[in-house]
């Protein structure tokens, strides 16, 4: 089955280096629902990989001027992508954004006086209830709303766009980490 990790472990008890891989891996020949579920939480798992070890201050740096990225601010705004995708569409069109009152999507990626605790509280929150949704879901075929696109979407598609989402965020990821103190790898 899939391996579960306390994500938002203290610096002291994560392993600073990325030789210890304790993700687990999709599976090679399973099904279409199988396999995006795996991937989903592979690259889940991968975001919090790239902040382990490291502390408040470091998960708030900015990766190089002009841009603001930060490991925080990806984690915050990962959770703002849970939320919209999966609880806004399949179940509250209205709910707030996590970081924004004001469908500010921007604002996530502001760590200002954010920390650890509450990004990935935020965030493995966000993903605990994504999990149910699709869980609950009798098919890749759930029809829900996106409410800023005003059309509707399947489950396939949110869990595909999500997946995106993340693996395009672990790239970033990966440039901030190695910048902040030089490691690398996934």
């Amino acid at each position: 089955m899939y391996k579960r990790q306390d994500l938002a472990a203290e610096p002291s008890s994560m392993i600073v280096g990325m030789t210890d891989d304790d993700r687990t891996g999709p599976p090679l020949t399973g099904g279409e629902r199988e396999t995006l579920r795996a991937w989903l939480d592979y690259h889940r798992a991968t975001i919090a990989r790239k902040c382990a070890g490291l502390t408040d201050e470091q998960l708030r740096e900015r990766s190089m001027p002009p841009s603001t990225l930060s490991l925080l601010g990806l984690v915050r705004h990962m959770a703002e992508v849970e939320r919209t995708w999966f609880r806004r569409v399949f179940e509250d069109h209205t709910i707030p954004l996590v970081y924004s009152d004001t469908m500010d999507f921007q604002a996530a990626y502001d760590p200002t006086g954010s920390t650890r605790a509450e990004a990935f509280a935020a965030w493995e929150a966000e993903v605990a209830h994504a999990r149910t949704i699709e869980a609950s879901s009798e098919s890749l075929d759930r029809v829900g709303y996106q409410p800023r696109w005003e059309q509707e979407v399947s489950l396939r598609f949110v869990m595909t766009h999500v997946l995106l989402e993340y693996a395009r965020h672990n790239g970033h990821a990966d440039l901030i980490r190695e910048g902040i103190d030089g490691v690398v790898g996934a």
